[in-house]
């Protein structure tokens, strides 16, 4: 599905946030992302303007992922094959569900270092409760617990940071220090679990039929009208200046055209001589549904708005009767539960789970919101901007996995990217006349 439309940057969504009044918000309040008055060329000379101040957004991680693109082509014949591209998609699952998870932590300028243990745990949690040997349990029901597992984490690190003033750095790196040894526990020394359950694994390996993918763009595409739509007529109601039409159809067109031409390239036959396999992947329109519920959530909601406040300013945020400590507190919760989505991907994808899983996915995930463009300091980026620095990652670990080079190599290159990113990060801030110091 397509993420929601809404102003680039979130400095309208602060602005916005500071009418409402204490709890009682207002239409034009409601209206996050409110639209800028004119045609298509005065769009455009903004858009070149907030370029020009600093303010690229995702633009650079976009850039990126094209050059790269183009060169893994040219190094090697295999790079864009149908086999490859889409085993591209079902790689970068895993780490575009923590970067969107981590996000929503990073906006309020706080971080989780232990949302990779998190999905860890209540991974371990999962496959010992459906395991066949064990206690057999429905793998719906275990996966619910192993939810309920995931909240419970968020809602303990929430509880410190919000209710009693820890800083999220220090709680979260004792979570993810302490809790592989309870991972330890439940798994047991050298122990390896095989996911058993078919449902489970085809969520990684197995694809949608050919004609159910073109039913997916036409989703996205209803979706992204009636969403819209629905938009357009708030903020008339509002009294909120709307953007021109036309840039509703360009968006449809843009999604017609990328979409299609991704569903068949995936829809060609790309199993080989003993296998037929064709489609796109079961993961995919998973990921894009929970990536536009997550936007739809920060764009469109009050507690989205009160997000980006708190994280542009957390002070201000309160005294203008923002419950400051209850959106931390939430941010931590769903930070947790979508980390056990991406730990039930990457579960889907290996097959199993043993007592080190989930232990090194945090830190690649928060590079690749660095690299998609969102603030470390908080109060700026969107989940696409995580999920498109996501897919920048893994197109370096996979074209230098098919060229060969070490593993040494592919870490080199993505600090060096990560390093890269978060210094764009720092200097288009102060060009847009921001500070460099927490407030």
């Amino acid at each position: 599905m397509s993420a929601p439309n809404s102003s680039e940057g979130k400095t309208a969504a602060v602005k916005d946030v500071s009418i409402v009044d204490a709890g009682q918000g207002t239409a034009a309040g409601d209206a996050i992302g409110s639209g800028v008055e004119g045609g298509i060329l005065d769009q455009f000379k903004g858009y070149v303007a907030r370029v020009r101040s600093g303010d690229m957004g995702v633009l650079p991680a976009v850039a990126g992922f094209i050059v790269l693109a183009i060169l893994f082509t040219f190094a090697n014949q295999y790079f864009f094959t149908e086999r490859n591209f889409a085993n591209f998609l079902t790689q970068a699952a895993p780490i575009v569900m923590l970067a969107m998870a981590v996000i929503f932590v990073i906006l309020l300028g706080e971080v989780d270092l232990s949302a990779g243990v998190t999905s860890g745990v209540a991974m371990s949690i999962f496959v010992v409760l459906s395991d066949p040997g064990g206690l057999h349990l429905n793998w719906i029901l275990a996966l619910i617990i192993a939810i309920i597992t995931g909240i419970a984490i968020g809602t303990f690190i929430g509880f410190f940071v919000a209710r009693v003033g820890i800083p999220s750095f220090v709680v979260t790196l004792g979570l993810l220090l302490g809790l592989p040894g309870l991972q330890l526990l439940i798994i047991g020394a050298g122990g390896l679990y095989r996911i058993q359950e078919p449902e489970v694994i085809a969520i990684q390996n197995s694809n949608l039929a050919p004609w159910q993918g073109w039913v997916m763009i036409l989703v996205m595409l209803v979706i992204s009208f009636v969403t819209a739509i629905v938009d357009r007529r708030r903020r008339a109601r509002a009294g909120v200046p709307n953007r021109t039409i036309a840039l509703l159809w360009i968006r449809l067109a843009v999604i017609l055209v990328i979409g299609g031409v991704v569903v068949e390239y995936l829809n060609q036959e790309r199993g080989g001589a003993f296998l037929s396999i064709s489609g796109v992947p079961i993961v995919v329109p998973i990921t894009l549904a929970i990536l536009w519920l997550g936007t739809f959530l920060l764009d469109r909601t009050r507690f989205g708005g009160y997000l980006y406040a708190i994280g542009g300013n957390a002070e201000a945020a309160r005294r203008a009767g923002i419950k400051v400590t209850g959106v931390k507190w939430t941010a931590f919760i769903i930070c947790s539960t979508l980390a056990v989505i991406a730990g039930l991907f990457s579960a889907s994808k290996v097959g199993s789970v043993d007592a080190a899983f989930g232990s090194l996915t945090v830190l690649p995930a928060i590079a690749a919101a660095v690299v998609g463009g969102v603030s470390l300091f908080g109060g700026r980026g969107r989940l696409i901007h995580g999920a498109v620095g996501a897919l920048v990652l893994a197109v370096i670990a996979n074209g230098l996995g098919l060229l060969n080079l070490s593993g040494g190599v592919n870490l080199l290159v993505t600090g060096g990217v990560l390093i890269l990113a978060a210094t764009v990060d720092a200097v288009s801030r102060v060009r847009a006349g921001g500070s460099l110091i927490r407030r």
